[in-house]
């Protein structure tokens, strides 16, 4: 074979060694970027999911009656918010359970209600569910069999916990007054909502907070109070009853949400 033939024999070798090394780079680059993508879209997932965990005990007239527990799971911009309490009304052994599913409206830009399911015994006992549509505002209710359509021209109808995430999103835009409408089993009922002076408060176990009142005015009187030292979460609502005066106070709050 002549030096020549050699020489070329060598050459094609030698590129198709840096060929393949190039190629095996280019690769492994490849399933790094893969890899980075990968991991920064779990890190976001993970991110996404957070919870929010909070108990109260409530109070009738100024007397324990019960507690109440109420935990929020994220995923993105939707929600599954559970709560369950335990009372005695009126001398009523009382249990409340409540899945509510909620997502966020691009449409208005607003927290809506899916919907949700109720079971009460006791006082006042019932098993409710309810759907909704066009952007909040029909509702479909189911009350023991019984079923209804709700409907409202302008504002959302919300379950009572969707009420209370969207009246803490008012507030971190810092909106004075404004109006809602809660899904109640056998009505709809608009509320109208008032913005107070926030006020100091000893509240256990975390001392000294800032509170700022809300005040309910409708078919039902309550003034709630965020705290935005606790990611305007709710640390206490007071019932302003005729013949009862309730209260709900916060005693344990944690969250994995930023």
């Amino acid at each position: 074979m002549s030096k020549f033939a050699m020489r070329m024999i060598g050459l094609i070798s030698a590129l198709f060694v840096a060929n393949h090394a190039l190629a095996t780079e280019a690769n492994s680059q490849e399933l790094t970027q893969l890899a980075q993508q990968e991991l920064a879209q779990q890190e976001l997932a993970q991110q996404q999911q957070c919870s929010r965990s909070a108990d109260y005990d409530i109070y009738l007239s100024g007397i324990h009656t019960g507690t109440m527990s109420r935990t929020e799971t994220w995923r993105g911009k939707t929600a599954v918010v559970t709560s369950t309490s335990k009372a005695s009304i009126l001398g009523i052994g009382t249990q409340y359970q409540q899945r509510a599913e909620l997502s966020w409206s691009n449409v208005s830009n607003e927290w809506i209600t899916e919907q949700f399911h109720q079971k009460v015994t006791g006082f006042r006992a019932r098993d409710m569910r309810a759907s909704f549509s066009d952007n909040g505002r029909v509702s479909e209710v189911d009350v023991d069999g019984d079923i209804e359509t709700y409907r409202s021209d302008s504002i959302a109808l919300r379950d009572v916990d969707t009420l209370a995430i969207q009246m803490r999103e008012l507030l971190l835009q810092g909106r004075q007054q404004f109006r809602l409408i809660r899904q109640a089993s056998d009505a709809i009922e608009p509320y109208q909502y008032y913005v107070q002076t926030p006020i100091s408060k000893n509240i256990a176990p975390w001392g000294e907070l800032t509170l700022i009142p809300v005040e309910q005015s409708g078919a039902e009187e309550v003034t709630y109070y965020f705290a935005p030292e606790m990611d305007y979460q709710l640390i206490q609502a007071r019932y302003h009853g005729i013949i009862l005066r309730g209260l709900i106070e916060l005693n344990h709050y944690s969250s994995t949400c930023r």
